[in-house]
């Protein structure tokens, strides 16, 4: 079991999330790529100020949930999108549902392998 974070920790991480959820310009959102947060990227993943290259940058975070988010942004590029699926099926897990599923709604078509049938979208 992990040690119990101090109350300055505590502190420290609300006021990060606080920024996280404040943030306006790619500059502002600088510092949460790497906040070892997770719940932290996960909120600035879902700050509805976050522009198209910020969430492209959040797309390759290493945990799904804030994948996901990127995901299920309305800012995020069709490219990011793409580059969210998963050719291999086995290697296929929700962010490449996510993905597809958003892709889906913006209307695009997927085969029967699980991509989209059109490679220009």
């Amino acid at each position: 079991m992990g040690r119990k974070k101090t109350p300055e920790e505590r502190a420290d991480e609300d006021r990060r999330y606080t920024l996280a959820l404040g943030a306006h310009t790619d500059a502002e959102f600088e510092p949460f790529y790497t906040d070892p947060n997770q719940s932290i990227r996960n909120a600035a993943a879902l700050n509805p100020d976050a522009s198209e290259a910020v969430l492209a940058r959040f797309a390759k975070d290493r945990f799904w949930s804030v994948r996901i988010a990127v995901a299920e942004h309305p800012n995020t590029a069709r490219a990011t999108l793409l580059s969210m699926l998963e050719p291999k099926p086995p290697k296929r897990g929700v962010v490449h549902h996510a993905a597809r599923e958003r892709l889906e709604r913006d209307g695009v078509e997927f085969g029967e392998d699980g991509m989209p049938v059109d490679e220009n979208v």
